[in-house]
């Protein structure tokens, strides 16, 4: 799930940058780069599966 909260953010910096949008400093394209590299460390470290009380791993 963050990997694609990760893909969305990079593709909308992407969009901000192509098309040199004009927009305040909390909304530009290298906040919005960093957002998404944040959600795509949590999902790496499988954030979400800990908090839920999951592991990744298959008990065998």
């Amino acid at each position: 799930m963050l990997a694609i909260v990760a893909a969305v953010l990079f593709f909308l910096a992407f969009l901000i940058n192509a098309a040199d949008i004009s927009t305040n400093d909390t909304f530009s394209s290298v906040n919005l780069m960093l957002l998404g590299l944040t959600a795509l460390a949590l999902h790496v470290a499988g954030a979400v599966g800990w908090a839920r009380g999951r592991s990744s791993r298959r008990r065998r």
